[in-house]
């Protein structure tokens, strides 16, 4: 029992370091992307349609490749960014390049949720763009943003477990190594007890926030 506490702690360590380093890297560049797919747009604030069209392809080209399949086509990539394409850091890799446009389109669709009212009387104020992102559209969408936030880091715990099992570390090689080739029942419901707690505290504490920045809008 000590030996299973120790191996579970050092699992759960390293999955909370691949979810959070991968999760911040996303969000710093998720929300700049899901801004520009917004107003880059026909009509949109900074209007440039080919520029568009060809970022909208790409993001949802990442979109569609299965997670799994997406951490292998890029071994060479991780490899050369990290140094290895095994162990926690090489997982940050794949789990950051496919978080970051799931979550793009999830904040990009509580952009265009924001009253067009707000915008349109922003710039009849004469408003800059640079403001009306600033102190309009983002904190009209915040609480979406919030919320599609919750969603991707729920995604990439998934993830994480299914990267943990070829060899990335944390609960899902846990599982994999000690309790799935070893057939222990223990360790396997041990993993999954915990993975769902991870996943309902961080499901609770989005819903709260997004909750408290909706009333506050």
């Amino acid at each position: 029992m000590p030996l299973l506490l120790e191996r579970l702690w050092q699992g759960l360590l390293d999955t909370l370091l691949m979810v959070g380093v991968s999760s911040l890297l996303a969000l710093l560049v998720g929300i700049p992307l899901a801004v520009f797919l917004v107003t880059s747009g026909r009509g949109g604030l900074f209007e440039a349609p080919r520029l568009n069209r060809l970022l909208g392809t790409i993001v949802n080209l990442f979109r569609s490749v299965p997670f799994l399949i997406l951490m292998v086509a890029l071994i060479p990539f991780t490899r050369l960014v990290v140094g290895t394409t095994y162990g926690v850091w090489a997982a940050v890799v794949p789990l950051t390049i496919a978080a970051t446009p799931f979550f793009a389109r999830i904040a990009e669709v509580s952009l265009r949720e924001v009253d067009l009212g707000l915008i349109e009387a922003s710039q009849a104020m004469g408003c800059r763009r640079r403001h009306i992102i600033w102190h309009v559209l983002l904190p009209e969408a915040l609480p979406g943003i919030v919320g599609g936030f919750t969603i991707t880091l729920v995604t990439m715990i998934n993830s994480s477990a299914m990267a943990g099992a070829i060899g990335a570390g944390g609960l899902g090689d846990l599982a994999y190594r000690y309790g799935y080739q070893r057939f222990d029942t223990q360790v396997m419901l041990t993993v999954i007890v915990v993975l769902v707690a991870m996943v309902s505290l961080i499901q609770l504490g989005g819903d709260r926030l997004a909750g408290r920045l909706n009333k506050r809008a």
